[in-house]
């Protein structure tokens, strides 16, 4: 076991890092995820992840594993919103991961606050 030296074992765990990383990015579809976001989430969110109006979230800027649990509670139950839930019921794994990956690359850009007093 003595016969690795500290480089060889730092080289190897970078490696196998680069390889667990490299596959999780090619998971990720954001072309896809625009497209659906087009068809599915665009009349509330905004294509550009800005909610059409302040009630709606944006999700511009989220993080993916965010809006990856998000939507798939949704589906299951376990987050309630009867809107949220029927999109989120037409959505497979592979097409929650593409739209969350796309919100997740768009720059957050939210709206400014009008101080109506």
């Amino acid at each position: 076991m003595n016969n690795f030296k500290k480089p060889q074992i730092i080289s190897v765990a970078l490696c196998v890092f680069a390889l667990l990383v490299g596959s999780n990015a090619l998971a990720f579809d954001a072309e896809a995820g625009k497209k659906k976001a087009e068809q599915v989430c665009a009349s509330c969110h905004g294509l550009d992840g800005v909610g059409i109006i302040p009630t709606y979230p944006n999700l511009a800027g989220q993080y993916v594993d965010y809006l990856t649990k998000a939507l798939k509670d949704y589906r299951s139950g376990q987050r309630s919103n009867a809107i949220m839930a029927g999109f989120a019921a037409t959505l497979s794994d592979e097409e929650i991961q593409n739209l969350a990956y796309y919100y997740a690359t768009l720059k957050e850009n939210r709206l400014p606050v009008l101080d109506l007093k």
